[in-house]
C-alpha cells in the first residue's frame, strides 16, 4: 500500500517494528546521556569503560576482545580508548605476546568511575523500562535473541578468527577528533545492546550497548 507518497506494507509508522525500536532507542539514548552526563562521560565512553571493567576483572584483554563484547566499531573503540586513557581512566601496555597489539586494563579511578556510573545507568534502566511491569522478563528476552543474531552477523562480516589478536590503530591520524561520540542506532538495529548480551553495561550482569 502506499501512504503519502511511500510504499510500505505498514498501514502506519506504529506498526513498524524497526521504526519503533529507533523511536524507543533514542528516547532512551537521550535518558542514558542525561544520567551520565554529571560524570563528565557519554554513553559510548560508559559502554566501552564499564565492558572493559567487566571483560579484564582477571586481566589484561586486546581491543578485540573488548570492541566484540560492546559491539563496537574497531577504530572508534581505539580513538575513545585514548580519551580515557588520557584521562587515567584505563591503560594500554603492550601485550605480552604479540608487539602489534596492546594490552587493555582499567584503572582504579576508572573502576570506581565505571562502577558509579554503572548505578546511574542502572536507575535509569529501572524507571525507563519500569512502564513495562511485567512484560519486562520476556521483553528482555526478545533483545537477547536479537542481540545474539547481530553479534553472529558481525562476526562473519568481521572475517577474523575467534580471539586472534589485533594490532593497535595508531594509524588513527587525530585520536582526539571524537572527544564525544554518540552512536546514533539505525532504524531495524537491536537495542542491544547498549551494550546486552552477557551482563551488559547497563546492568552489574553485563555490558551492551551497540555502536550501528
Amino acid at each position: 500500500m502506499t501512504r503519502g507518497g511511500l510504499v510500505t506494507r505498514h498501514r502506519s509508522a506504529g506498526d513498524s517494528p524497526g521504526f519503533l525500536l529507533w523511536r524507543v532507542t533514542n528516547t532512551w539514548q537521550a535518558a542514558q546521556r542525561a544520567a551520565l552526563a554529571p560524570l563528565g562521560l557519554t554513553h559510548v565512553q560508559f559502554v566501552l569503560l564499564a565492558s572493559l571493567t567487566y571483560t579484564a576483572a582477571d586481566g589484561p584483554i586486546t581491543q578485540r576482545r573488548l570492541a566484540e563484547h560492546a559491539a563496537a566499531d574497531p577504530m572508534m573503540t581505539s580513538q575513545v580508548l585514548r580519551v580515557l586513557e588520557g584521562r587515567g581512566l584505563v591503560r594500554r601496555d603492550p601485550h605480552p605476546t604479540d608487539a602489534r597489539a596492546r594490552a587493555l586494563s582499567v584503572t582504579p579511578e576508572g573502576r570506581t568511575l565505571a562502577n558509579r556510573a554503572n548505578a546511574a545507568v542502572e536507575a535509569c534502566d529501572d524507571a525507563f523500562f519500569s512502564a513495562l511491569g511485567d512484560d519486562l522478563a520476556a521483553f528482555t528476552r526478545a533483545l537477547g535473541r536479537l542481540s545474539s543474531r547481530g553479534a553472529g552477523a558481525r562476526q562473519e562480516q568481521a572475517g577474523a578468527p575467534k580471539g586472534s589478536v589485533d594490532p593497535d590503530p595508531d594509524a588513527v591520524k587525530n585520536p582526539d577528533a571524537v572527544t564525544h561520540p554518540d552512536p546514533a542506532p539505525p532504524a531495524g538495529g537491536p537495542v542491544n545492546g547498549r551494550d546486552s548480551s552477557a551482563p551488559q553495561p547497563g546492568t552489574n550482569r553485563s555490558p551492551r550497548e551497540r555502536r550501528r
